[in-house]
């Protein structure tokens, strides 16, 4: 039976990130994708320009629309961007005994601020219900005070996108923190501009593949090798970061 996957989030006009980024990966990775829209956005690659957040109360509708009816089997939650939402989705999340994937959207990648400043305690506090945290650098420090060094929070962190040189070669670093330590996971880096939902893709590939049955070390290993190929291939569209090529990562990842 195909394996349902929720994608909680915002929904990004241009189809690079938030909710159209997931659905593009979990078509990707053969899951069954449904989403819940907590902020409509008018965005393109250059920026943000525009954030209409949904009433609490119809995102918690289209939460119970979803829950009543298909089964799921994992949980991917995006951009959120009040404490209200924020503690809406902490109820349920709670409830629900599936794999959740935080990914804590707080600043896009053309720098547009997508968090509410008071909301960024109410999201501390969903961190404990996730199977793991994906922040990058910006938001591991925004989150937890640092972005290598930080208070463990009890919970599967991956701080992604580091770029360093091993033996004489350019390496994008992700690193997951864990109660027994530091996992690194390397590829080459791609110079590029092409990275628009980058983050939201690896977040909610993670997801597809946890619903799939894979432990979390495999995930992330499939996820990062999805995400690779994706920008490797992108279609170079927009002025900006432009979005990844979803069709080509999903064939990459199950290679291995």
């Amino acid at each position: 039976m195909i394996k349902s996957v929720l994608t909680i989030g915002g929904s990004d006009s241009s189809g690079g990130a938030g909710i159209q980024a997931d659905l593009k990966t979990f078509e990707a990775f053969g899951v069954y994708g449904m989403s819940v829209i907590t902020v409509l956005t008018a965005q393109n690659t250059t920026g943000v320009q525009g954030i209409f957040p949904l009433e609490p109360a119809f995102v918690l509708k289209q939460i119970d629309s979803v829950l009543e009816d298909i089964p799921v089997d994992a949980i991917k939650i995006g951009m959120l961007y009040s404490a209200e939402i924020i503690d809406l989705i902490a109820d349920i999340v709670s409830m629900v005994k599936v794999p959740v994937v935080l990914d804590p959207v707080s600043i896009s990648k053309a720098g547009s601020p997508l968090l509410h400043d008071e909301a960024i305690e109410a999201l501390r506090h969903l961190v404990p219900l996730a199977m793991v945290v994906t922040p990058n650098r910006y938001e591991a420090r925004l989150l937890f005070g640092s972005e290598d060094t930080f208070a463990f929070p009890g919970v599967p962190v991956v701080v992604k996108n580091f770029k360093e040189v091993r033996e004489g070669h350019e390496v994008s670093v992700d690193r997951l923190y864990t109660a027994q330590g530091v996992v690194e996971f390397t590829a080459p880096w791609i110079e590029t501009n092409n990275l628009h939902g980058s983050g939201c893709s690896f977040a909610s590939a993670i997801a597809a593949l946890l619903a799939s049955g894979y432990d979390l070390i495999d995930a992330i290993k499939r996820a990062r090798a999805f995400v690779t190929e994706a920008i490797r291939k992108a279609p170079g569209l927009g002025h900006g970061p432009g979005p990844l090529n979803h069709k080509a990562g999903g064939v990459h990842a199950f290679a291995f």
